[in-house]
């Protein structure tokens, strides 16, 4: 893919920005009613900010989640690599409720009636909504690996792909390890949550090493046959910055784990580690299943780009890693950001009569860090093509970093500071 000029991106994403503001303008001021969003991250704070912000207040939002703080996904690696805190990457809601009047209940969604518009709370009681969203994530397909599906087994054995406890817990495993110990990150078959995420985490687990156990050996267990983002500049990282001390193994899938001897089973072998950490298979979160939405392969929501509404479920819309991906799309924050905008958008033209804008643009960037200061970037714009009616990516538009440096790292700190202020500030 071809490196976008600097002075192009910035002209894409000030016309990106424009339609956005204009996704929701024609409905604007004049919507009304009550949006109930499930799920606060990426995708959901931003539809519930957007809603209210386009709406001139006009629109009642309902978020309902069941962590009381937002803890970013993206950057967390750095927290498990040592170089930033749990404080770092953790933004309160409060903006959310004082400045923009979205009401947040911390709780989980059990059940949705769509013929009813209702959706019933884990502590008791239903909300009634006009338009609903659900932004929940992923969830594990344990019963892929058998080993781990008791609570005992998932706390030894670690996936850290959702940002909290497990985040702490992995880095604390690591600083138990001995030197000369083997870290093994294992995982699945795409898609899967943020395609560079684990092979930036075997980077930044190998600079912790290089620096403070330089016995120690990071081996990766990608269950594809290559590397599934970033391949030339993830594999020059390894070659310059780690070699000796990361090992990429392809067709690596983990069939089950042996937890008690810290063994990932293979399907034609075995691997021990002194740390294993193993991102399961992925599917939309729980609640999109329970919702009696139609789901793809039995893992994904099918939506309408348009909208983001449920191509099964008229009046539920879908945002972020839950939704059958459109081509070349990655499942990121930065991309459910961009599905929040648009959702947003969308459900006020619906709430004032109106059809949702015919041409709408979304943009990503993934930063991945390969040490403590040097990054990597690919970015990417897609664009509504109504033959396929999918978002399909603008050809030339985008591409990766020329090479890792310094200055990106600066600006993917930077990005996630702007990103949580977009969604939640």
């Amino acid at each position: 893919m071809m490196l976008m000029k600097r002075r192009d991106f910035l002209k894409v994403g000030a016309a990106a920005g424009a339609m956005a503001s204009l996704y929701g303008c024609a409905g604007g001021g004049k919507s009304s009613g009550h949006v109930v969003v499930v799920g606060g991250g990426y995708g959901g704070a931003t539809v519930a900010k957007y809603l209210r912000m386009w709406s001139e207040g006009g629109v009642q939002v309902t978020l309902v989640e069941r962590n009381p703080t937002f803890i970013s996904c993206p950057i967390s690696n750095l927290v498990i690599g040592g170089q930033k805190t749990m404080e770092d990457i953790t933004v309160s809601y409060d903006n959310l409720k004082s400045k923009w009047g979205v009401r947040v209940i911390q709780d989980d969604v059990v059940a949705v009636d769509a013929a009813k518009k209702t959706v019933s709370l884990k502590a008791g009681g239903a909300l009634s909504y006009d338009r609903l969203v659900l932004s929940p994530g992923v969830d594990f397909m344990w019963d892929e690996i058998p080993g781990l599906q008791s609570a005992d087994a998932q706390a030894k054995i670690l996936h850290a792909w959702k940002a909290g406890p497990q985040t702490v817990a992995l880095r604390k495993q690591l600083e138990a390890m001995p030197d000369g110990g083997v870290y093994a990150i294992a995982l699945p078959k795409a898609p899967y949550r943020c395609p560079p995420g684990p092979y930036e985490r075997a980077c930044l687990v190998a600079n912790y090493f290089k620096q403070n156990k330089p016995k120690s050996k990071v081996v990766i267990l990608d269950a594809n046959e290559d590397v599934q983002s970033k391949k030339a500049l993830f594999t020059k990282a390894w070659n310059d910055l780690y070699k000796g001390i990361i090992e990429y193994r392809n067709n690596s899938e983990v069939k089950d784990v042996d937890v008690a001897s810290n063994t990932a089973i293979l399907e034609f072998d075995k691997f021990k580690a002194d740390v294993l950490n193993v991102i399961p298979p992925h599917r939309a979160g729980n609640i999109a299943a329970q919702s009696g939405i139609k789901l793809i392969n039995n893992r994904w929501v099918d939506v309408n780009w348009l909208s983001m509404e449920s191509t099964s479920t008229p009046g539920i819309h879908v945002l972020g890693d839950a939704v059958f991906p459109a081509p070349t799309m990655p499942k990121s924050g930065h991309m459910a950001n961009q599905h929040g905008k648009l959702a947003a958008a969308a459900i006020l033209n619906l709430l004032a009569g109106e059809q949702p804008n015919p041409a709408p643009v979304v943009m990503n960037t993934c930063y991945s860090f390969v040490d403590a200061k040097n990054v990597i970037h690919v970015a990417s714009v897609h664009q509504y093509d109504p033959a396929t009616k999918l978002v399909q990516p603008v050809k030339g538009a985008g591409g990766v970093s020329a090479a890792r440096n310094e200055l990106e790292g600066k600006v993917a700190l930077g990005w996630a500071k702007n990103i949580w202020a977009d969604m939640l500030a």
